[in-house]
């Protein structure tokens, strides 16, 4: 359905401030009562920031996407949801979900972070660490939005950093679920059995398309935190956070996921089928760690030093995706730093390189695959760190001494421009 069906954005690094205006205004302007979209506020920089919300039953539930600005997916997932509803209303199943539940969200809690592509909001502030102070007006406006609405639950939905692995076997985690604890001792009550269950009704929905890439948070307590302080105070909070997927693309698949779970998971609370859901399922999932790469290149022969003795290993590359703001457009970027090297065979990644009798070696300028180099002409000295670009040539020896450029690595990809 998802695949016939969708209407976000192919690359959601892209959606900015104007693009969810753009959409909203048009939920708005198509009139009816399905939808009810209303501007709850302003960001630090006067941008709007929006509620859309549908359905008319007792059962009520908050969403929120973008509190950080460099995490879009799930807003691109929420356009998909309302037009989810929007084209299934007079069916049963949607028809039952309205009258039971009304639902209201948030797609970019911060605009201004979300221009910038950046994590915090203009004044450099983690909204998600500002539920105690609330220095933030979109900490303010989510709090006020929670204290008139009392929800509940909660959706706090978020992408999470790319290194993010589970397993055995280790694999990116591409969603990660979190109930969230409301004190330090993370005492149960309903609330939180509610989120546990609902948490399992996600993993049952998701792993026939995600099989081993989905993770558990650990559940300390973080009194600074939205999710924490609105479990406390009475509305118990699900985290989602969404990870890398193994794919030049990988939104399309990861906006997918966060559909189906929010869609299937509405439903379940809709129709009483949730309380059903075992949550031994969320307890027994497999717990994040990290150090997860997005490529391996592996058995390449590498020098690390200058006069080290070339050794056979794998060389980790990190990917993280950024957005360029050059001349009005927004161009997003993925760029790769040379962050591990040594036996990485246990170490999560999302995409190989074999490089078995190849010589790894810095870039050199104007190289291209398939010339002939001379030594002189190539540096072999491969040093790694969170900040070392991935600038990278893979080189067959030629008999004279010489190498064969066999493969390109560059440090930046751009994904595409808008």
């Amino acid at each position: 359905m998802w695949d016939a069906e969708k209407v976000s954005s192919p690359l959601s690094p892209l959606v900015d401030h104007a693009e969810v205006r753009q959409r909203v205004m048009a939920i708005r302007d198509a009139g009816g009562s399905l939808f009810l979209v209303k501007e709850e506020g302003r960001s630090v920089e006067n941008r709007e920031i929006w509620s859309v919300s549908f359905g008319r039953g007792p059962f009520v539930v908050l969403m929120w996407s973008q509190m950080h600005g460099d995490e879009p997916t799930a807003t691109s997932a929420l356009f998909d949801l309302y037009e989810y509803i929007r084209r299934h209303q007079h069916e049963p199943a949607v028809a039952h979900l309205l009258n039971q539940l009304t639902v209201h969200t948030v797609p970019m809690l911060n605009p201004d972070g979300a221009e910038r592509f950046q994590r915090r909001n203009v004044q450099n502030i983690d909204i998600n660490r500002d539920a105690l102070d609330l220095a933030t007006p979109e900490a303010r406006l989510l709090k006020a939005l929670r204290d008139s609405l009392n929800p509940q639950v909660g959706y706090n939905l978020h992408n999470q950093n790319w290194r993010t692995s589970v397993g055995p076997p280790m694999m990116g985690a591409a969603i990660s679920l979190l109930s969230v604890a409301y004190d330090e001792a993370r005492s149960m009550n309903d609330g939180r059995v509610l989120t546990k269950k609902l948490g399992a009704v996600i993993r049952d929905a998701l792993e026939p398309y995600a099989l081993g890439r989905i993770g558990r948070y650990d559940d300390s307590f973080e009194p600074r935190a939205f999710g924490d302080q609105l479990t406390l105070v009475g509305t118990p909070v699900l985290l989602i956070e969404t990870g890398p997927w193994p794919d030049a693309n990988p939104d399309p698949t990861l906006v997918k996921l966060n559909y189906v779970a929010l869609v299937r998971s509405l439903h379940a609370l809709a129709d009483g089928s949730v309380h059903h859901a075992d949550p031994a399922r969320y307890d027994s999932l497999p717990e994040n760690s990290g150090g997860g790469f997005h490529t391996v290149i592996r058995g390449a022969t590498v020098t690390r030093t200058e006069g080290e003795t070339p050794q056979v290993i794998d060389v980790g590359l990190v990917g993280v995706r950024r957005v360029r703001l050059e001349n009005g457009k927004r161009t997003a970027v993925l760029n790769l730093t040379v962050a591990g090297a040594g036996d990485l065979t246990a170490s999560a990644t999302s995409f190989d390189i074999n490089a078995a009798g190849q010589v790894l070696a810095r870039r050199t300028q104007g190289a291209a695959v398939g010339a002939v180099v001379s030594v002189a002409a190539v540096d072999l000295v491969i040093t790694t760190g969170a900040t070392v670009p991935a600038d990278l040539m893979l080189l067959t020896p030629q008999s004279d001494g010489r190498y064969r450029v066999e493969r390109i690595v560059t440090s930046e990809v751009v994904l595409g421009v808008k």
